[in-house]
């Protein structure tokens, strides 16, 4: 995966050249790696990785919504103290690659793409049709794993010290996520699935719902962010009654009256799940949000089959 080239704002620079008079130099260990993350995932990811041996830091603020996020002075600032920086690079944190340039590392900042080794997969339920990357690749358990190994063997090369510590720490906090995963694979199994038809208000669990079977008929809000027309909103109303989708997963914290509206109009059973994108960044973060993620999906599926959805 190659360098992604992004056009300059130059207000970017004037954030920099403000932030970098107002902002003191920031102290770091000579040879400690500062290895900078983009998303909350992956700062659980890295930090579970480097344990000790190395400083994890949060390319925005942990209350910055990366969704169409503006450059901030201090990102730049930041930025410019990393010996290296993991990205998504698919469409989740484009923003990053203008903080880079802005600091002036476009060129030696070393970038792991968490995505390389991964196995993408279209939007599903996308109503333009077209074949968009679902860059959510974080919301999901086994891509979580395949994140996580390259995330240590990328740090291993910049590190080669430490590499084996990395490799191990990696093996150790991927089991944690694949146990996490075993542990609800036999009530799935158990489950009567064939009432169960799916919508999203947007496209960011695709992955998760995958690793356990289950279809997504219908996306709401396929671009995020962006609520539809109202022209465009009888149309979903319409084909949710049309495909005979009677749950409809929406984003923790969602904000607006969207996935109510179509409530009203459907009827449809309303549950919320964690886009693993507020709060503390925190190693702990991942797992447990991952948790009540597929706590909630199975207890929809499981309400929908005996009937008990609201």
């Amino acid at each position: 995966m190659t360098f992604r080239s992004f056009s300059f704002r130059g207000g970017v620079l004037a954030l920099f050249l403000a932030a970098v008079a107002s902002v003191p130099a920031m102290a770091q260990e000579a040879d400690r790696l500062q290895v900078g993350i983009t998303l909350h995932p992956y700062y659980s990811f890295v930090a579970n990785v480097v344990g000790d041996a190395a400083d994890v830091v949060p390319l925005i603020e942990a209350g910055a919504n990366p969704h169409g996020y503006q450059p901030q002075g201090g990102d730049i600032v930041r930025a410019q103290s990393l010996d290296a920086l993991v990205v998504n690079g698919v469409g989740h944190d484009e923003w990053a690659f203008e903080i880079i340039e802005a600091a002036g590392r476009a060129n030696d900042l070393p970038l792991i793409y968490a995505n390389e080794t991964v196995a993408m997969i279209p939007i599903s339920g996308d109503p333009s049709g077209q074949n968009i990357v679902n860059p959510h690749t974080f919301i999901s358990t086994t891509a979580a794993v395949q994140q996580v190994f390259e995330i240590a063997r990328r740090l291993g090369e910049l590190d080669p010290e430490n590499a084996s510590y990395y490799r191990a720490n990696a093996q150790s906090y991927g089991a944690e996520i694949r146990r996490l995963r075993a542990g609800f694979m036999d009530s799935f199994a158990a489950l009567d699935t064939s009432n169960f038809h799916a919508a999203t208000v947007h496209a960011g669990y695709d992955y998760l719902f995958q690793e356990f079977g289950l279809d997504i008929e219908a996306v709401i809000e396929p671009r995020h962010g962006v609520n539809p027309t109202a022209a465009q909103l009888a149309a979903t109303v319409e084909a949710i009654r049309a495909a005979g989708v009677n749950v409809l997963f929406t984003e923790e914290y969602f904000e607006g009256e969207l996935a109510e509206t179509i409530q009203a109009e459907t009827g449809v059973s309303v549950y919320s799940i964690s886009h693993i994108n507020g709060g503390p960044y925190t190693p702990e973060k991942f797992i447990e949000e991952m948790q009540r993620n597929i706590e909630t999906v199975l207890r929809a599926v499981r309400e929908t089959a005996e009937g008990t959805a609201q």
